[in-house]
């Protein structure tokens, strides 16, 4: 997400703010107004299940997060989920999940799926798919090799089982950062 060069968010925080709370005084005899900032504090546990224990909180210290810090304050509280899911993919038991979040862009349901193990696999294998289908497209012979293969079982076995070769990984790394 580009949260710090939209303008949009450069006008937001240099705009005067909307509560202003102001009281009428009498110093030495002249009346004055003085305004009072306005402070709002929330008070919450964004850590989650952290993995260290955190201190208690009446040892912990006001953290100012506005929209140019935020990914740095997020990575600093490292929010981490961690439970236990009913396995769909293998419909046997349950699938651990365990994901720290270190910025906005990690809520985003591939960066979830690129986190746990065997969401990261399928996710892989969707995405070599889609470079295969837009290579194949209007090749008649890519076609038809890629029938033949589905329909031999042995010749599909081989190539699962046959180590990806380094112009594969990175073709498929340059994808992945492309899509980010």
């Amino acid at each position: 997400m580009a949260i710090n060069n939209s303008a949009q968010k450069f006008i937001a925080r240099n705009r005067a703010p909307r509560v202003q709370i102001e009281y009428d005084v009498e110093i030495y005899g002249s009346e004055k107004k003085i305004e009072l900032p306005f402070v709002m504090a929330v008070l919450a546990d964004l850590a989650g299940k952290p993995r260290e224990e955190l201190p208690p909180v009446t040892d912990r210290k006001f953290l100012d997060i506005d929209i140019d810090n935020f990914n740095e304050r997020m990575k600093a509280i490292a929010p981490r989920v961690a439970f236990a899911v009913p396995n769909t993919l293998t419909g046997e038991g349950q699938l651990m999940v365990d994901i720290t979040l270190e910025n906005m862009d990690d809520f985003s349901p591939a960066q979830i799926a690129r986190k746990v193990d065997a969401l990261n696999q399928l996710l892989e294998a969707r995405t070599q798919l889609a470079n295969l289908q837009t290579y194949m497209d209007g090749k008649a012979g890519a076609e038809n090799l890629v029938n033949k293969l589905l329909q031999d079982p042995t010749l599909l076995k081989t190539l699962v089982n046959a180590p990806k070769s380094a112009a594969t990984q990175q073709g498929v790394s340059a994808d992945n950062e492309s899509a980010e």
